[in-house]
């Protein structure tokens, strides 16, 4: 029996009550290729449309109806195969993958077997609190979807959505090589990362179009591999850590009885926080695969491979290299600002030609605080990057201070203008006028005398000085010069 090369850091082992069990994790990521149209027929694949309203005849698996391949899915398979660092192969060949389901029209799915259009290849992944991964790709295949089964119309029927059968899915194959829950997440969210970049599928898992089958088996560490279990469609980086967590621990609970792992199919219940039999696990064999007598083989040139080559965009790992060496912002903000393309767009475009650890700070502290608190996306910013930039250059020039700039943000925020304009009609321009904020230092420091004894005594208090001066100045004074100012007089 093959033995996974790998073996987990002692950090990641799990307790049982007969010893040390290693967790042993592989992949099947199905993603939604962002195409406008289905693997094979030309009808729509829009999110949300009234159900079976998306339907070409070829879908509804109808007698004489014959598949034609999109040209812009294989494109795109390819394209990810490139970001996977992955072989793609020249020649690959579509098959039909036999089971029966009322959502599968045809009585047989349409996907690859033998010949995938993309083979090995792989990625490197950066747990939480761990150290970086490499983690395997098996194969990337083309394979259309299902439909959708409706159970919660009625008490006596099931109904049946079209609207999916067709639409063209990236089966991303990882190998057995993960060895912890957050190994599993991180490669997931990293893998979203690429398709998103690469712009081959949107990554939203709560529409579904990003989706993973988790394989798990536990082992004596360095051990034969154990049975596996796989738990269906699991559509969140949080539900794939706690189904792992709760499958692993049934696995090691009924070994350590004497009991026997059953390969089977699983359901993860977010509500229960458990995993439940679907189906007992199939093998190849019971697919009944062959190839599939209305398709053509595809054959991909060199050229066509490399002109889609030429077209790949900066990956996410390469672009918060980058952002750690040009911009010089730690590696976790790079991390942040590089989790998609659009993110790492605002950023560039908020740094050029400013302090980018403050264009940092203000854009994952401020921004993406408010944003967050309205529950909006980035995209739906009401502050763009020229916008938020010009903020930062008032601050810069000393127009006004970063305690007054986070009032102007509230009110740019609120749809009032730019920093200019907001900073103009409110008056808020920054003291500067040293001999005005000497005058407000003066007024302070006559009208305390006990503090100024105590503050020669305990320079702590000298922040009690700073507090009344920005007040009687209404926030405008320069804070570096009434330090100052009042350093001098207090003789500190």
């Amino acid at each position: 029996m093959f033995i996974a090369p790998r073996v987990a850091d002692k950090k990641d082992w799990l307790s049982g009550e007969t010893g040390d069990w290693e967790l042993i994790i592989g992949l099947e990521v199905h993603a939604q290729i962002a195409s406008k149209s289905k693997l094979f027929s030309g009808a729509s694949t829009e999110f949300g449309a009234a159900p079976n309203t998306q339907v070409a005849l070829v879908d509804a698996g109808l007698p004489g109806m014959l598949p034609v391949v999109n040209e812009f899915c294989v494109e795109q398979a390819v394209r990810t195969g490139l970001g996977l660092n992955a072989q793609i192969n020249k020649f690959s060949r579509f098959d039909r993958k036999n089971y029966f389901y009322v959502d599968l029209p045809q009585g047989y799915q349409i996907s690859q077997f033998e010949f995938p259009v993309v083979g090995e290849g792989e990625i490197e992944i950066t747990p939480e609190d761990g150290e970086p991964v490499i983690v395997g790709i098996e194969r990337l295949h083309l394979e259309q979807d299902a439909g959708k089964s409706v159970h919660d119309l009625s008490p006596d029927e099931t109904y049946v959505d079209l609207n999916r059968s067709g639409v063209a899915l990236m089966e991303i194959v990882s190998k057995p090589d993960m060895r912890s829950a957050a190994e599993a997440s991180a490669y997931v969210d990293a893998l979203r990362q690429i398709v998103r970049a690469l712009g081959t599928c949107d990554g939203d898992m709560e529409k579904g179009n990003l989706r993973a089958d988790v394989n798990v088996s536990v082992r004596r560490p360095g051990g034969e591999l154990g049975t596996r279990c796989e738990i269906k469609n699991v559509n969140s980086l949080r539900f794939i850590r706690q189904a792992i967590h709760y499958e692993a621990r049934r696995h090691i609970e009924i070994l350590e009885a004497g009991g026997e792992i059953d390969q089977e199919t699983r359901l993860f219940d977010n509500v229960k926080g458990e995993t439940r039999t679907m189906r007992s696990k199939e093998d190849a064999h019971d697919y009944r695969y062959f190839p599939d007598p209305d398709l053509l083989p595809l054959e991909l040139t060199d050229e066509f491979i490399a002109k889609i080559k030429a077209d790949l965009p900066e990956l996410p790992e390469a672009r918060k290299a980058r952002f750690v060496e040009q911009y010089g912002v730690p590696a976790y903000d790079a991390g942040v600002l590089t989790a998609d393309k659009a993110t790492g767009d605002y950023f560039e475009a908020l740094a050029a030609g400013r302090d980018a650890k403050i264009a940092s700070n203000w854009m994952m502290g401020e921004l993406f605080g408010a944003l967050n608190n309205a529950e909006l996306g980035l995209a739906d910013s009401p502050i763009s990057a020229e916008a938020l930039g010009g903020l930062i250059d008032r601050i810069s020039d000393k127009t006004i201070s970063g305690k007054i700039a986070k009032d102007v943000f509230g009110k740019m925020l609120a749809g009032e203008g730019t920093a200019d304009t907001i900073i103009e009609r409110d008056g808020l321009k920054q003291v500067t006028d040293m001999g005005a904020i000497e005058g407000f230092v003066d007024e302070v420091i006559a009208a305390n005398p006990d503090q100024v004894e105590k503050a020669k005594q305990n320079p702590k208090l000298l922040g009690f000085f700073v507090g009344q001066v920005m007040k009687k100045s209404q926030g405008k004074a320069n804070p570096k010069a009434v330090n100052d100012l009042l350093r001098s007089k207090l003789g500190l």
